[in-house]
């Protein structure tokens, strides 16, 4: 073994320490999950960081795999301000892709890698309760009007039940939970995923909420790498938000990860899902990888 690699468990030892028997949160989208190779890698290092006794809950969402099965039967697909419209055939697709395909899919690659996962939807043990979002005002840009949308069965959260997900997390199962989310009269509704992660880590006093994205962490300008944060407290995501620095999809980002530290997360990150040993690198290193926001 090169001289290398044994610096690198020498850096890790000391946040292998800080970190058993915390709970980590890690959510990644359905995007992350199409790439057979991409998930058998990322289950590794989900794997690895169970071995040394981090508590590992996983939320996962499917939105492209729902669109590509929506177009292959040829159901219409609205999406509003990126946000889908949920009928009732596209609810069916949800319920089929999140809780079956894509679940079934992140327990096998887990099981390869010796991770006792079990996995559910947020309707089991009722962890998610919701509600049907109400119709809501929403300016069309491309005519300049505000029109009132209804977006059918997507539901907006209540509150987590998180004690089926400790009974697990405490019996040394990984938890993999599907977006979607119930009533008390059993009326299912397809909800946010980074909502739902945001809710879980809430609730189980989480250490970190570590967000699996299509890009690396939070850029002033999405066309210059070198403008890439890699760390920034409260103050400062505010100041970028107020300052105008952040731009388009940031902001409601950057204004969720402040609200969930508020509550009592230590840290949120932003981080690639495509990029190999992108976690571990975040989770067990100095430099990290993507951006952390602490509190």
């Amino acid at each position: 073994m090169n001289t290398e690699k044994l610096d690198l468990l020498r850096e890790a030892l000391p946040y292998i320490q800080k970190f058993k028997g915390k709970t980590f949160v890690v959510k990644f989208s359905g995007k992350v999950t199409e790439d057979k190779e991409n998930l058998a890698s990322l289950a590794e290092e989900l794997a690895l960081i169970h071995q040394v006794g981090i508590k590992v809950c996983v939320v996962h969402g499917g939105g492209r795999q729902l669109s590509e099965l929506a177009k292959k039967l040829g159901i219409a697909q609205t999406v509003i301000d990126g946000r889908r419209v949920t009928d009732d055939e596209t609810l069916d697709l949800a319920k089929m892709i999140f809780a079956g395909k894509i679940n079934t899919e992140i327990l096998a690659a887990l099981r390869q890698r010796g991770t006792a996962a079990v996995g559910l939807s947020g309707i089991d043990g009722n962890i998610v309760h919701a509600k049907k979002r109400p119709p809501k005002e929403i300016l069309n840009r491309r005519t300049g009007t505000s029109e009132t949308v209804d977006f059918g069965n997507v539901g907006d959260i209540l509150n987590i039940n998180a004690h089926l997900l400790n009974l697990l997390l405490d019996s040394d199962y990984m938890p993999i939970v599907s977006s979607l989310g119930a009533d008390d009269e059993g009326h299912i509704f397809n909800i946010n995923a980074d909502t739902i992660a945001s809710e879980i880590a809430v609730q189980l006093k989480a250490e970190k909420l570590v967000l699996l994205s299509d890009v690396n962490g939070i850029y002033l300008d999405a066309k210059k790498p070198e403008t890439k944060i890699s760390r920034l407290n409260i103050q400062e995501a505010e100041d970028l938000i107020n300052s105008s620095a952040a731009w388009g999809g940031m902001i409601p980002k950057l204004q969720s990860t402040i609200q969930l530290l508020k509550r009592g997360v230590k840290s949120a990150h932003i981080i690639s899902g495509s990029t190999r040993n992108a976690l571990l690198s975040e989770v067990f290193t100095d430099s990290g990888t993507g951006t952390m926001i602490i509190s």
